[in-house]
């Protein structure tokens, strides 16, 4: 275990010794202690690491992660997992607006609450929130799943491409173009494999979620491109 002390040590040391773990590497495990809500802690990771961040985190908290498993043992403020290519990012606590924005990949877990915009243009990404989600969340969402166990606020997928979201409670109310549509079998089994990997409750199941994705009257789609997006 490398145990990192972010009020000693600094944050540019930090992020410099993360990025140099390219290709094999036996230094697998980080606990970063003292993080004092600094911003971009394990920002731009290309390893496959385990971190630990004890505490709560400011803007950007690990931003374009690929590979790495991030954890935050309390709460993360704007952006965390923006631009996320892969890798797996769990908040323990709640997570401020823009969470997971333009996420191409990986898995982000929210326990607690995410505020407005969670998964805005997400783009490949897997969002997973065991609390509820604030308005305008996955404006513009191209692609991917954003998982929701509580409510969601007000323009929920406004102006939506193909992503699909999925909420358990209420939704305050649908953005521009986005509708409720029907839940299929391999849509309960998306569900019930993020809910899973998400480390959701046991009692969550699948058929209590509805569906909501495009109308797709707002752009030129063709199904022949649907992998595309």
């Amino acid at each position: 275990m490398q145990s990192f002390d972010l009020g000693k040590e600094g944050l540019r040391a930090l992020n410099s010794a993360l990025h140099a773990l390219k290709g094999q590497t036996n230094m697998t495990k980080w606990e970063v202690v003292n993080p004092k809500g600094a911003h971009a802690i394990a920002a731009g990771v290309d390893a496959e690491v385990d971190i630990t961040v004890r505490g709560s985190t400011g803007y950007y908290c690990a931003g374009m992660n690929k590979l790495a498993t991030i954890r935050v043992k309390g709460s993360a403020g704007p952006g965390v997992a923006e631009n996320m290519m892969s890798g797996t990012v769990i908040i323990d606590g709640n997570a401020s607006q823009y969470a997971g924005a333009t996420g191409r990949g990986g898995l982000l877990v929210i326990k607690g609450d995410a505020s407005s915009r969670c998964g805005v243009s997400m783009k490949g990404i897997n969002i997973v929130v065991h609390g509820s989600i604030g308005h305008m969340s996955a404006f513009m969402g191209q692609s991917g799943n954003l998982v929701v166990l509580g409510d969601a606020g007000e323009a929920l997928g406004d102006s939506l491409y193909e992503a699909r979201l999925f909420v358990r409670g209420k939704v305050k109310s649908l953005g521009a173009d986005c509708i409720e549509k029907e839940m299929r079998d391999e849509h309960y089994q998306i569900l019930e494999d993020l809910l899973r990997r998400g480390e959701a409750d046991a009692k969550a199941k699948p058929e209590e979620f509805r569906r909501y994705g495009s109308a797709r009257q707002l752009y030129n789609f063709n199904i022949d491109n649907a992998s595309a997006y």
